[in-house]
């Protein structure tokens, strides 16, 4: 398959395809699912505070330029079902395939990482995923969240969401578990406690 000089970057010296060519080629290995979580982190916008960089690695329109211009590359199938469903917004892999599960239910597609904005007009801490509407936050806790610290964190987080007057969904790896069965039946109960009716 022709590779186009500007598929082609450089680090450390190295000469490396660029994340939305790179992106492109693992269609060939990849599920759909792990397609868009891949095409999800390209997408992200950094976190300064947190990155040595503050621009995502590709645009959306990067990625779809691929597609269009690599016909009959195998796995292309897959690339255009995934670009459909790739945000901006996702911070990891586990938040990308949450969404994607309660989508999937008939659940309705949350927003990704937006602040919260209390009633004093305050920006609050930015769930990972969310309904402004049914003011309910969705917290996908990682390996890290048993640690001493992250605790005392998350204790504070939560009583942020109660002072604000929003409900806190939280969402671990054994929620993941049977398709993510469970982590869709906990939230699509606090949806419909919050007043949300399928088809409504």
């Amino acid at each position: 398959m022709k590779l186009y000089s500007d598929e082609v970057t450089t680090v450390d010296g190295v000469p490396v395809t660029t994340p939305e060519r790179t992106w492109l080629d693992m269609a060939e290995m990849l599920t759909v699912d792990e397609l868009v979580a891949m095409g999800d982190s390209c997408v992200r916008v950094p976190r300064p505070d947190f990155e040595d960089r503050d621009m995502p690695l590709c645009s959306l329109a990067d990625l779809q330029r691929m597609i269009d211009r690599h016909k009959g590359k195998r796995g292309l199938r897959k690339a255009r079902e995934a670009i459909k469903l790739i945000r901006v917004g996702s911070d990891s892999p586990q938040e990308t395939l949450l969404r994607l599960a309660m989508v999937r239910a008939g659940l309705p597609e949350p927003e990704l990482n937006v602040p919260i904005i209390g009633e004093d007009g305050l920006r609050h801490h930015e769930p990972d995923l969310s309904y402004r509407k049914y003011r309910i936050g969705i917290e996908y806790e990682g390996e890290h969240h048993g640690d001493g610290g992250q605790i005392v964190r998350d204790i504070a987080r939560s009583e942020n969401y109660h002072a604000v007057g929003w409900a806190e969904v939280r969402i671990s790896k054994r929620h993941m578990l049977n398709d993510a069965k469970p982590a869709v039946a906990k939230i699509r109960a606090a949806l419909i406690q919050a007043g949300w009716r399928k088809g409504y």
